[in-house]
């Protein structure tokens, strides 16, 4: 009988790796930035084990979006008061917060549980070129 392999914690090794997201279309470098974060590119990938590694994103007020979705894509956020709805569209949006644009569209696409909200503070996001993780010797991403 075979038995199967179940990844421990003590047996991860995270890596980390950085991304430039120059002229890169949102969904697209977030769906890469999750798998990472999950650690499915890995072939000792758990579904209840941490096994990602770190991502490190950098020009993050450079993403695009496709069409003309910068005018109609909106976030909302509700403080739970009446009347408390509070909007904003994608381009005040990336000219006020950019590295918030990624990590909502990354966060989305994470487990919500406590793996995930572990997961989430592994992405390190920069809206411009440089980033202070040199320490960790990053290898470049290539999405």
């Amino acid at each position: 009988m075979i038995k199967t392999h179940y990844t421990t914690p003590s047996e991860v090794v995270p890596a980390w790796h950085v991304i430039d997201a120059e002229g890169k279309v949102l969904g697209r470098l977030a769906t890469k930035i999750a798998t990472v974060l999950r650690g499915k590119h890995k072939p000792t990938y758990s579904q209840c084990v941490d096994t990602g590694d770190h991502v490190i994103v950098v020009n993050a007020d450079k993403i695009v979006l496709t069409r003309n979705k910068g005018e109609q894509k909106v976030y909302r956020r509700y403080s739970g008061y009446p009347g408390g709805l509070k909007e904003t569209s994608f381009n005040e949006m990336i000219e006020k917060h950019p590295e918030r644009v990624i990590e909502a569209a990354v966060r989305g696409m994470l487990p919500k549980s406590r793996l995930g909200r572990a997961q989430i503070k592994k992405l390190k996001i920069y809206a411009g070129p440089e980033h202070k993780h040199d320490a960790q010797n990053p290898q470049p991403l290539e999405i």
